[in-house]
């Protein structure tokens, strides 16, 4: 057995970061950031991009590797990229009740889905504050 790659993207547009509100389990109608399981035959950047398109029809340009979360104990590893979002235009798929542009003081965050999510988030926020972005790596207990 081996561990599931989840992968996703921080899109901005100006000074706000776009979430999704989940229609599918688990975390039904919590938010999240667009992200998925990595498929077979793509890579974590295709697989980045293709989450967004799918979840929130939202177009962007993909930048750095910005999170790497792993979650021991479900066996999955979270990767979350940088992206700038070409349009503020939003077209949400399936799996997403609503696609929305939050400001850092507008995010829900106790409707936030996933810990990972919360985090990338954080450290986001953090790092846009100090106007330099860098990588992270964590373990998720």
């Amino acid at each position: 057995e081996n561990p599931l790659n989840v992968v996703g993207t921080v899109p901005v547009w100006g000074d706000r970061v776009l979430l999704c509100k989940r229609a599918i389990e688990p975390r039904y109608g919590l938010w999240t950031l667009p992200a998925g399981f990595l498929e077979l035959g793509e890579s974590t950047e295709q697989g980045a991009l293709r989450e967004t398109d799918e979840e929130a029809g939202a177009q962007i340009t993909l930048g750095a590797l910005f999170t790497v979360l792993n979650v021991v104990r479900v066996g999955q590893v979270h990767l979350f990229y940088l992206a700038t979002m070409t349009s503020p235009a939003l077209n949400p798929g399936s799996e997403t009740l609503e696609a929305r542009l939050f400001a850092e003081d507008e995010v829900p965050w106790d409707q936030i889905a996933f810990r990972t999510v919360r985090e990338t988030l954080q450290l986001f926020f953090a790092d846009r504050r100090r106007s330099h972005f860098e990588f992270h790596a964590a373990d998720i207990a």
